[in-house]
């Protein structure tokens, strides 16, 4: 796509959504959350066959979980002490298209805890996050996800697409992102 081609694209935008792990930010929240806790090489290998599509999301993400077994204190540790860096660039952009009213939304595979983070530094309220949810027993320690989110399996960004066009009867929605589930999303953006 030419440069001129994606100004066009993105002054034709209603919405504008993004991934976020490797796109709004430069880490793999999964692959950063498995160094913290201990596991980092065999998840990195895990996330690199479900970026590319060669298992699929909801098993590459159950399985990555089983093995990381992450507490809310670590989870809340690791924003704290590795906070996400912001891809050089995005500030600007989200601010720009905000300033032109285009609603701008986060769709991530990844975790809500990090993900709400990350949309904060942005100026984007929490009600345009759509992300997986940890769930943590009473004591803290790991509870599994809520698999009823839409983000937790392939073509689930696809599902929030087709969601947000209908509830806010988008004509145009742009879809940012590096791996096959942004790609199943494609249509419906």
């Amino acid at each position: 796509v030419s440069h001129s081609e994606l100004r066009e694209l993105f002054c034709a935008a209603d919405a504008v959504c993004f991934d976020v792990d490797s796109t709004v930010i430069r880490e793999e929240g999964i692959d950063e959350l498995a160094k913290f806790c201990g596991v980092e090489d065999a998840v990195s290998e895990m996330t690199r066959r479900a970026m590319g599509g060669a298992v699929p999301f909801k098993a590459a993400l159950t399985e990555r979980l089983s093995l990381i077994q992450p507490s809310r204190e670590q989870v809340q540790r690791l924003i704290a002490e590795h906070p996400p860096h912001l891809t050089p660039g995005i500030r600007e952009l989200v601010s720009r298209l905000q300033e032109r009213n285009v609603q701008v939304f986060l769709i991530s595979g990844g975790f809500r805890s990090i993900v709400e983070h990350v949309a904060s530094k942005l100026n984007i309220p929490p009600t345009n996050v759509f992300a997986n949810r940890l769930k943590f027993y009473f004591n803290g320690e790991y509870a599994g996800f809520d698999e009823m989110q839409p983000t937790a399996e392939s073509g689930g960004k696809g599902k929030v697409i087709k969601l947000l066009k209908e509830k806010f009867h988008f004509k145009k929605i742009v879809m940012i992102g590096d791996g096959a589930t942004d790609m199943e999303a494609c249509p419906p953006a």
